[in-house]
C-alpha cells in the first residue's frame, strides 16, 4: 500500500510482505507549481542502518530490517515529528483499514459490552502507538457514599491503566457534586479550565450547563456531574486547545464511572454529547442526532443523550437547537415525575 503525506510523493509499505524489506521515497519541496516527483520502491541488501530522513532538509528516507508494522509505524512517527498531520491512503490501505474495522466490529458483536480496544496509530499527537490498559481493580472503601467517592478520587490519581498510555495530562480531575443525587451528567474529559480548577465543567461549557440545569430546577450543587475520561488529553505544544479523548482512553477510566454510578445511584443519566454517549454506550461514529430523543440503558439506569454545553455555544444564536437539548430534558424532568410549567414547557418553541 502507499502512504502519500503533505511535503512527500509517496511511501510504499506491503503489511503481507517478508520482514527485510526496505522502502524508499522522493520528498519534494514547497513550490508555486510542485512538480510530480516519482516514489520509488526499492529492495537493497541486508544491513542493519535504519535511517529516517525527513523534513525540510531530508531528502530520501529508507527503513533497514524491521517488520512491515513496526516500519510503518516509525514511518508515521517521523511524519508526526517532522509537523505532518495528515496523510492519504491509496485504495489498497483503505481496504486493509475497512477490513479491519470490520473484525472489530465482529468481534464487538460476538464479545462482551464493553470489549477490549486494539492498538492504535496517532501521528497527531507524536505518539506512535497506544497499547492496552493494563488491569486494575478499584475498591471504594468507605461506610457511606462521601467517604467511597473521596476513595475513588484518591485511587483515580495514581491509576496506572489510564497514566501508562502516556497519552494523558497528569492532572486528575475528579467529579463534583451530590453523591445521592438523582440525576447523573457525564461529559468526555476536562479541558484546560477544569484541568486549572479541578473541577469538571467550569468553563463556559459548565457555565452554559449550569443555566439549562437552573431552567430545569437544579443547583449544581443538587446533581453529580462527572467525566468518562478523569484526564485532559494531551496535545504536542499544548496551551488551552483540547481534543477529545480515544476510546482507549475513555476505556482505562471507564471503571470510575462504573463505580461512581454503584455509589450515588442516579435515577437517570445524561451523556453529554456524542463522545460520552460513544463511551458509555459502546456505539461507534454515531452523531448525537440519532441518539438522542430515546431512552438508552447503563448499568441498569435509564440514559438520556444529548448534545454538548459547547455546541450551544458554538450554535447561541440557533432556537432550534437550543429548543432540541431543552426537549432532551423535559424528558428527563418527566422521567423524575418533576413538575413542569407551561413556561418550561415553552422555552424555545417556536412562535
Amino acid at each position: 500500500m502507499s502512504i502519500r503525506p503533505r511535503k512527500c510523493s509517496a511511501a510504499f509499505f506491503s503489511l503481507k510482505g517478508s520482514l527485510r524489506q526496505y522502502f524508499i521515497h522522493k520528498t519534494i519541496r514547497a513550490q508555486d507549481k510542485p512538480r510530480a516527483t516519482p516514489a520509488l520502491e526499492l529492495t537493497i541488501p541486508n544491513t542493519r542502518s535504519l535511517e529516517l530522513g525527513l523534513g525540510p532538509r531530508g531528502s530520501s528516507c529508507f527503513l533497514g530490517t524491521v517488520s512491515p508494522v513496526h516500519s510503518l509505524i516509525e514511518y508515521l512517527q517521523q511524519l508526526a515529528r517532522s509537523g505532518e498531520r495528515y496523510v492519504r491512503l491509496d485504495e489498497e490501505a483503505k481496504e486493509i483499514l475497512r477490513e479491519r474495522i470490520r473484525k472489530g466490529k465482529r468481534s464487538v458483536e460476538a464479545g462482551p459490552r464493553h470489549p477490549p480496544v486494539t492498538k492504535a496509530v496517532d501521528i497527531g499527537s507524536g505518539n506512535s502507538q497506544q497499547t492496552e490498559a493494563p488491569p486494575s481493580k478499584l475498591k471504594a472503601e468507605g461506610g457511606s457514599a462521601i467517604e467511597k467517592l473521596a476513595s475513588l478520587r484518591k485511587q483515580a490519581e495514581t491509576w496506572e491503566p489510564a497514566l501508562s498510555l502516556s497519552s494523558l495530562r497528569d492532572t486528575m480531575v475528579f467529579a463534583t457534586g451530590n453523591p445521592e443525587a438523582e440525576l447523573m451528567l457525564v461529559g468526555e474529559a476536562p479541558g484546560y479550565e477544569e484541568e486549572r480548577r479541578g473541577q469538571p465543567f467550569v468553563g463556559k461549557a459548565g457555565q452554559k450547563l449550569d443555566q439549562i440545569l437552573m431552567a430545569m430546577g437544579f443547583s449544581r450543587e443538587s446533581v453529580y456531574i462527572s467525566n468518562i475520561c478523569k484526564f485532559r488529553p494531551a496535545l504536542k505544544n499544548q496551551t488551552t486547545n483540547n481534543r477529545k479523548p480515544t476510546p482507549l482512553e475513555m476505556q482505562a477510566c471507564l471503571p470510575f464511572v462504573r463505580a461512581e454510578i454503584e455509589i450515588v445511584r442516579p435515577k437517570c443519566i445524561i451523556a453529554l454529547g456524542g463522545t460520552a454517549a460513544e463511551g458509555l454506550l459502546n456505539y461507534e461514529n454515531q452523531p448525537v442526532g440519532r441518539m438522542r430523543e430515546q431512552w438508552h440503558e447503563f448499568e441498569g439506569i435509564p440514559l438520556r443523550v444529548t448534545y454538548h454545553p459547547s455546541y450551544l455555544l458554538h450554535n447561541d444564536s440557533a432556537v432550534t437547537e437550543k429548543r432540541k437539548v431543552w426537549e432532551d430534558m423535559l424528558s428527563v424532568m418527566e422521567l423524575l415525575e418533576m413538575p413542569i410549567s407551561q413556561k418550561q414547557r415553552a422555552f424555545f418553541a417556536k412562535k
